[in-house]
């Protein structure tokens, strides 16, 4: 299903990302002791009521060098553009404020719905002071804290209201699969390369693509769907240069997917805006296939192997993934890429019969013993395999406290070893044996 998206805006020092990480939950530390992913989070996806939906801290997204009403400017405007729910959040503790004021009027032409959150309203006495808010003229003000959690619940319960159903895309017996990337790497390139036709525009333009393209298409008997995700400048608007933006637009692309392509451009290397798009398409556990574009403009003397030691170096959560070398110009490699996504969609796809799941689990307790971690040694009693897209495996055990990342990796480097799951993350759950 689709995710709706809420986007948090506001004044500095409002509360913006203690507010968005109580609204992901514990969700975040799905990554957190996973080597290689870049710690300063500006999306999350958050669960209330069996709803999903995604979570951007615009606060996140700076503006080097531009003034400080730009910065605040650059913010609503994401909102407007792509949020389905704005949660604009004010300060309890000190008012309205001359910020306040600035932000709502910037919101007021919006036909979007906002809910006014006023924040820091840590114990009973600040209750009152979220009367003021009314001030703004966005409706009922929601007092919350996001350092305490009270009225947290008021709060979802308003966003899960306002949220609109989106309809799912039906691509059965398709490979649904997105590029995604920083702009002008190529993607829209190897969209028409591979489809044959000018389907998506291509120019010299960073973020010259506006809007995920979705075309099925069928190659070799199978069916497939290729998502070009947008690019990240939009024309006129005061964000066209903030870097992280690029991840926002691959969300939806990411989400229909079943197989991220990360493109990384040869002729630059590697920056650490690839990090930020492809560590979202970890977080979503989506099979992953790195393309190295534009390799006829690497620099001489640039081998491949070296490059992908590079690529394995700073994304070492992906060293699952595929690594294929392509020029979407000259046409070299681009018969390696669905092959590769066929790869990795059947990975995501392999289920492990329980019998050799257990054998396989116990054999590696047994040539390596559980370290001690929170005053206990992990014990692993039986394992079971509840799901694919990724392979989900679910672990009984003594106690999931026990359970170090490190003894994880090396499970699931087992489980690697045995089967061929490459192109896709494994999901790894340990549950508390009855």
């Amino acid at each position: 299903m689709p995710l709706g998206l809420v986007a948090l805006v506001g004044a500095p020092n409002v509360g913006k990302s203690t507010l968005f990480n109580r609204m992901i939950g514990e969700r975040l530390s799905i990554v957190e002791d996973t080597p290689g992913i870049t710690r300063d989070r500006l999306y999350g996806t958050g669960e209330w009521l069996t709803k999903t939906f995604r979570v951007v801290d615009t606060g996140g997204i700076e503006i080097r060098k531009a003034p400080f009403k730009d910065e605040i400017r650059a913010q609503v405007e994401i909102a407007l553009d792509e949020a389905d729910v704005i949660v604009f959040v004010v300060d309890g503790q000190k008012g309205i404020s001359g910020e306040d004021r600035a932000v709502a009027k910037m919101l007021y032409s919006t036909q979007k719905p906002i809910i006014l959150a006023v924040n820091k309203v840590d114990n009973r006495q600040l209750i009152a002071n979220a009367q003021e808010f009314y001030g703004l003229g966005l409706g009922d003000p929601i007092a919350v804290s996001g350092s305490h959690g009270i009225g947290m619940g008021d709060l979802l319960d308003r966003v899960i209201s306002l949220l609109p159903e989106k309809a799912e895309e039906n691509y059965e017996d398709s490979i649904p699969f997105c590029f995604i990337g920083r702009p002008n790497v190529g993607k829209s390139s190897l969209t028409n390369a591979i489809l044959g036709d000018n389907r998506v525009i291509v120019k010299d333009l960073a973020g010259t693509t506006r809007d995920a393209i979705d075309t099925p298409f069928t190659r070799d008997g199978q069916n497939y769907v290729a998502i070009d995700t947008a690019g990240l400048n939009k024309r006129g608007k005061i964000y066209e240069a903030v870097d992280k933006y690029a991840a926002l637009r691959a969300l939806s692309a990411i989400d229909r997917s079943k197989v991220a392509i990360l493109v990384i451009d040869a002729s630059v290397g590697i920056i650490e805006q690839d990090t930020h798009v492809c560590g979202y398409a970890f977080e979503a556990r989506k099979g992953i296939v790195v393309v190295v574009n534009k390799w006829d403009l690497a620099p001489k003397g640039l081998g491949q192997e070296q490059f992908a030691l590079e690529v394995k170096k700073r994304f070492k959560f992906l060293d699952f993934a595929e690594i294929i070398f392509v020029s979407a110009i000259t046409g070299r490699g681009l018969d390696s890429i669905l092959p590769a996504v066929n790869r990795a969609y059947a990975s995501a796809c392999r289920r492990v019969p329980t019998s050799i799941l257990n054998q396989i689990i116990q054999d590696a307790q047994n040539m390596n013993p559980t370290p001690e971690f929170n005053h206990g040694r992990l014990k692993i009693f039986y394992a079971n395999q509840v799901s694919t897209n990724p392979p989900t495996f679910v672990f009984f055990s003594n106690d999931p406290k026990f359970a170090h990342f490190s003894y994880t990796r090396y499970l699931e480097n087992r489980l690697r070893e045995t089967f061929d799951f490459t192109g896709t993350p494994i999901h790894i759950i340990y549950r508390a044996k009855k």
